[in-house]
């Protein structure tokens, strides 16, 4: 089991930054896939990073996913914002590799975070 924090969110304008920081219980950390998804108001939930360094096209270039095994915590650094970059973003951790995108492949998630981006 491994439950999942993030912290980060908020208002930020059109190609401003923001880092999102998402920290995990447990002393396995290291051993789970880590990812970020987000779900914008009447859309599905969506994948956008994972910690193998795939990445959604939409954010490509613009966001980095890393991870800190020694504080049991995984960033999203999101630059050059956008306002569809606007959603709730969601830590997940997963312990068999698969398919990424597919939200339901995913064992645990976070409570999410709002990002809010102004044009």
């Amino acid at each position: 089991q491994v439950q999942l924090v993030e912290s980060g969110g908020g208002l930020v304008q059109a190609g401003g930054s923001l880092r999102l920081s998402c920290a995990a219980s447990g002393r396995t950390f290291s051993t789970y896939i880590m990812g970020w998804f987000r779900q914008a108001p009447g859309k599905e939930r969506e994948f956008v990073a994972s910690s193998s360094t795939y990445y959604a096209d939409s954010v490509k270039g613009r966001f980095t996913i890393s991870r800190d095994n020694a504080k049991n915590t995984v960033y999203l650094q999101m630059n050059s914002l956008k306002s569809e970059d606007t959603a709730v973003y969601y830590c997940a951790a997963r312990v068999r590799p698969g398919t990424y995108y597919n939200p339901s492949m995913w064992d645990y998630w976070g409570q999410g975070t709002q990002v809010t981006v102004s044009s």
